[in-house]
């Protein structure tokens, strides 16, 4: 998961840096990354491979609907608005999925959960705050999107924890590349966004996403989620340092209480697993 999380910290500045126009972004993103995760499948499963992405079954479409949602309203986000306003509301994606998990699969959430819920939305309504001023609210909706995209996933995922969801990966990078494709010219990408596009299809997205599948399988869900913490931190920093792109005072104050109030519950929920 450490592994997963260090190789895409990188994933926000990429999208900053390339050029392109974001549904450009999003058709090679998902082309490149499906075409990765393919190939990779058909490495270790052989002729198999058809019948490992049919066991996926229904609940796979749907990650796959669900995958592919969150990455066009991931990339549109951080176009909008400021990477660590992304990073510090797609965050709150484990308070979403405490929520999710309660609804749809009728397990019980513990009273802490709830706390950690109610002190997380005041933390993104700081972050809200800070973006009415400068007109980046739509921004901040779609990684709120985002957020509620992947906690999604992350109960699917749950729900069928003896499935291996790597194919329902390479389906929404299908449906990416098919939702795209009437809208842009993919051929009109210059050689150096096009070796950001490679680095980001063929490394940055594919390899975290298998590995993320596989972790929580190993791990209790409370370290996947502290671990995911890395990205909010590493993420802003990554385009800090590269591009100059500083935080507003709201986004750090906001995103300071968002990280205590998770650090503290994924490390309580640590201590009782």
């Amino acid at each position: 998961m450490v592994s997963a999380i260090l190789i895409l910290s990188p994933d926000a500045l990429l999208i900053s840096l390339i050029s392109v126009d974001p549904w450009t972004l999003v058709f090679w993103r998902g082309l490149l990354t499906s075409c990765t995760l393919a190939a990779a499948l058909v490495f270790f499963h052989g002729n198999r491979v058809f019948r490992e992405g049919l066991r996926v079954g229904p609940a796979g479409i749907m990650t796959g609907v669900f995958f592919a949602a969150s990455t066009i309203s991931f990339v549109m986000s951080v176009r909008l608005t400021t990477v660590a306003n992304t990073l510090v509301i797609v965050a709150s994606t484990p308070l979403f999925a405490a929520i999710f998990t309660r609804i749809f699969l009728s397990e019980k959430v513990p009273r802490r959960t709830w706390v950690a819920v109610i002190a997380g939305f005041s933390a993104l309504l700081v972050v809200f705050s800070g973006s009415l001023s400068v007109g980046s609210v739509a921004g901040d909706l779609l990684a709120f999107a985002t957020a509620i995209f992947m906690a999604a996933n992350f109960v699917i995922i749950r729900s069928h924890r003896q499935v291996s969801m790597i194919p329902a990966v390479v389906l929404s990078g299908i449906l990416t590349t098919l939702i795209t494709v009437f809208m842009i010219n993919p051929l009109s990408v210059g050689a150096s966004d096009m070796l950001l596009l490679v680095v980001m299809g063929s490394l940055v997205m594919p390899v975290p996403l298998a590995l993320m599948t596989v972790a929580p399988k190993l791990i209790p869900a409370a370290e996947v989620s502290l671990i995911m913490l890395l990205e909010t931190f590493l993420g802003p920093l990554w385009v800090w340092l590269v591009i100059g792109q500083r935080p507003a005072v709201e986004t750090v104050l906001g995103g300071g209480v968002l990280m205590a109030t998770l650090i503290v519950h994924a490390l309580v929920g640590w201590r009782e697993q």
